[in-house]
């Protein structure tokens, strides 16, 4: 396999994981939103990833990109507060269906990954260079 390929791969798992620790921030900045229907209320969204395949063997060695970023269909939150604004007939606010800790653990190993991703690019670049300090 090329280092150029290598590179290649890297760059698509930055990507990546650029792509979770946005979703991340979403799912975070709206663990505090309510709403009057459960249809309305936010849902804490994860991205999927896919291998990418070579096209003429069919191998795993191209990377990986975001297929789609699906919703949680975890139940929402239901919280009885007759007082708050956004309540219905019934009384009831819902809430995002979204957990903090696993959104931060989330963020954690997103942010891990991409580092890693960072230091194979850095030690292909190292070894390109010292490829071509060889030939002087």
């Amino acid at each position: 396999m090329s280092l150029f390929k290598v590179l290649d791969i890297s760059a698509t798992g930055m990507h990546a994981q650029t792509v979770r620790l946005n979703t991340v921030a979403s799912n975070m900045a709206n663990v505090d939103s309510v709403s009057s229907n459960a249809e309305d209320t936010y849902r804490s969204k994860q991205p999927v990833f896919q291998t990418i395949l070579e096209d003429s063997i069919n191998q795993p060695a191209s990377g990986v990109r975001v297929k789609e970023i699906v919703e949680n269909q975890a139940p929402l939150k239901m919280e009885y507060n007759p007082n708050h604004p956004m309540a219905n007939d019934e009384g009831y606010i819902y809430r995002p269906n979204v957990n903090i800790v696993e959104e931060m653990a989330n963020m954690m190993s997103a942010s891990r990954s991409y580092e890693t991703n960072i230091e194979v690019m850095n030690t292909s670049k190292q070894l390109l260079l010292r490829t071509i300090q060889l030939g002087q």
